[in-house]
């Protein structure tokens, strides 16, 4: 697998319900920026050399070296366009919330991604989040407020808070009245 590593190759791990598992090595060259663009939110056509039809195919898990950053191994997880699938959605913040210019306020970003079901086809790569509406301090985006396309559905807790808007509680110092310390 080192060999492989040392010549711009790195292996990767085909598999899903109800089909075997392949083992493939892919070009890192095109492999890095592919994975930039689609991150684990977007469906992908993989060709496999000696098959006539692509398949359609998600990234699973990508493994790094945590010291390099070089790529390790991919898994991809092939889906049933006919199936709902679940799946984690990054969120994306977008316009900026008027309460979080004042001094007294902090902007508390409480989830980056929710979890959906939906067809492969009706995937999001990513939900947008509009901050513009929080106005005062103490205002909040839930799950709930989230824009969705038709067809998908939020599976996350739509009670839970995305992000909020905190006021900034200063600590308040002690203060000991000094004494004389005069004695006769």
């Amino acid at each position: 697998v080192k060999a492989l590593r040392r010549r711009g190759i790195t292996p990767a791990n085909l598999f899903g319900h109800g089909i075997s598992s392949v083992s493939l090595q892919l070009e890192t060259s095109l492999l890095r920026p592919l994975l930039v663009r689609t991150g684990t939110s977007t469906l992908v056509s993989l060709k496999v050399k000696g098959e006539k039809e692509p398949r359609m195919v998600m990234v699973r898990d990508v493994q790094r070296n945590s010291l390099t950053d070089e790529l390790l191994h991919v898994d991809f997880y092939q889906v049933r366009l006919k199936e709902k699938m679940r799946a984690e959605v990054p969120l994306v913040f977008i316009g900026e919330a008027p309460a979080a210019k004042r001094a007294d306020t902090v902007l508390l970003h409480l989830l980056h991604s929710v979890e959906v079901e939906c067809l492969p086809l009706d995937l999001p790569h990513s939900l947008d989040v509009d901050l513009s509406g929080l106005v005062d301090a103490e205002h909040a985006v839930h799950v709930k407020d989230i824009p969705v396309p038709e067809g998908v559905t939020l599976l996350t807790d739509p009670e839970q808070m995305v992000v909020r808007v905190a006021a900034v509680r200063a600590e308040v110092a002690e203060v000991v009245p000094a004494r004389a310390a005069v004695e006769e």
